[in-house]
Formats: C-alpha cells, structure tokens, sequence
C-alpha cells in the first residue's frame, strides 16, 4: 500500500511540474490517503504484536 502511495505522489509531482493542476491535487490527496491508511493499519498491527507477546509471557 506504502508503494502505491508513493507512486501517486510521484504522479502528483509530474502533474504539478507539468502544470496540471487538478491532476496533481487529487493525485495528492489519494496519496495523502493511502499513506494515513497505511499507517493507521501498521499502528494496529504493532498494538496486536504487542498484546500477543504479552499474552504469551503470562
């Protein structure tokens, strides 16, 4: 998922170079999108990890 939000971002930054703006701000905002995404997903599955290992000692 992190992949693909890069590779919007690079969209975004080719379309704001070439000058196509509206291209490039919603190529921003699915990029922004995807990262947050992802992020929230990692956050969740490090508090998982975190639990489960301490289940695991008891």
């Amino acid at each position: 998922m992190i992949k693909w939000a890069l590779i919007f971002a690079a969209i975004s930054l080719v379309a704001g170079l070439l000058g196509f703006s509206g291209v490039a701000a919603g190529a921003a905002g699915i990029a922004k999108l995807l990262f947050v995404l992802c992020l929230v997903i990692f956050l969740v599955l490090i508090a998982l990890a975190v639990m489960g290992v301490g289940a695991l000692r008891r």
